[in-house]
């Protein structure tokens, strides 16, 4: 499965799920991208260019140190984001072919698919999560037993059989912007990665991804948030063959995590721009699911009895029959997603089958 993002309407989510049917290798957004910048003495965000998706960008922020730059994520591996990462790095005064290390928050393109570009290009090493290099083999290298999973997946979700090839091979166009670079360094909760000069912390945030990490660096009280806290849009959390037991509940878990764990000044997230304030976000972000729990029980309550059906009645930033391709697999996970959590936390039952048909435990609303 790949990376996504789904259009909701309270707390509108985006990336890749609008374009991966489609996708071309150059940025034909007319908006320039931001511009290269210190964030504080030693620390430079620098944009990389997404191919033609509405977030236009990822955020790459390089760390300096006395054996060169140490980067947390690279991009999409593209000839235009190559030149920009290369010619962001020039105007923070490092080069390509100095950097020491990357720090991949999670897998997905648009934050590892330059990685093993820049580890040739400069020796560094790469750091993941052991839960997210775990996913390497099976989502960018040999696809054969996911892609049969993803059938599986499909007709237990209730998809309809005309409609599940074509879902099934959704996410196959984006394998050409990913270096499936497999890991120098595995990156634990609370590790303290190898970057000389900073105070910077590993943390596990899953959710998103499996393996998701954000990094603290406690002598600027900055929190590098990855996808896990954005300033205005939530992240796709999918319920897939990749995505773990309950996806949902260790995002907001992790959520919980991120807010005790990170006295912030500020959040410098992978995507759209540097905010203050991450208990209110963490607050709006936990309080969005919750309206979208009483959503599903709502939907199941009125006769929607399989995922795909839950899906349709569902709030999105346009109607159901206007969403396709990826997007439409994306927010299928993602109604997924909650449809798990609730069952976890006892108020939804699932009813095994081809598809899983969904009941509300008690009659209850919330």
């Amino acid at each position: 499965m790949g990376a996504a993002f789904v259009l909701c309407p309270q707390t509108p989510t985006t990336k890749e799920s609008a374009t991966l049917g489609g996708v071309s290798t150059t940025t034909t957004s007319p908006h320039p991208l931001p511009p290269v910048e210190r964030v504080r003495p030693g620390l430079w965000s620098v944009p990389v260019p997404i191919p033609n998706n509405p977030l236009r960008y990822v955020l790459v922020y390089a760390f300096e140190t006395d054996s060169g730059p140490v980067l947390v994520d690279a991009g999409w591996n593209t000839d235009d984001a190559w030149a920009a990462l290369c010619d962001g790095l020039t105007i923070a005064g490092f080069d390509v072919g100095s950097v020491r290390g990357v720090l991949v928050t999670h897998i997905h393109p648009d934050h590892y698919g330059l990685a093993g570009r820049v580890r040739e290009a400069s020796g560094a090493w790469v750091g993941l999560h052991p839960a997210d290099a775990a996913l390497i083999g099976d989502r960018y290298e040999d696809m054969e037993d996911l892609l049969e999973r993803i059938g599986g997946w499909l007709r237990r979700a209730g998809a309809p059989v005309e409609q599940s090839s074509s879902l099934q091979m959704a996410s196959m166009a984006v394998r050409r912007f990913v270096d499936p670079v497999h890991p120098d360094v595995m990156i634990e909760d609370h590790d303290r990665p190898e970057v000389g000069g900073w105070d910077i912390t590993a943390l596990w945030t899953p959710g998103h991804s499996p393996g998701h990490l954000c990094f603290y660096e406690a002598g600027y009280r900055l929190l590098l948030s990855g996808d896990h806290v954005l300033p205005r849009i939530t992240p796709n959390i999918g319920y897939h063959p990749q995505a773990g037991d309950d996806p949902l509940g260790d995002f907001l878990r992790s959520l919980d995590k991120v807010d005790a764990e990170c006295p912030s000044d500020e959040v410098l997230p992978a995507h759209e721009h540097r905010f203050v304030g991450l208990p209110a976000r963490v607050a709006e972000l936990k309080a969005h699911h919750e309206r979208r729990f009483l959503e599903v029980i709502a939907a199941i309550q009125d006769g929607a009895d399989t995922a795909w059906a839950v899906t349709a009645r569902m709030s999105w930033s346009r109607s159901w029959d206007r969403i396709e391709g990826y997007m439409r697999r994306a927010a299928l996970g993602e109604a997924l997603a909650h449809l798990r959590a609730l069952e976890v936390r006892g108020l939804v039952r699932s009813v095994d089958g081809e598809p899983v048909k969904y009941e509300v435990v008690g009659g209850t609303r919330g």
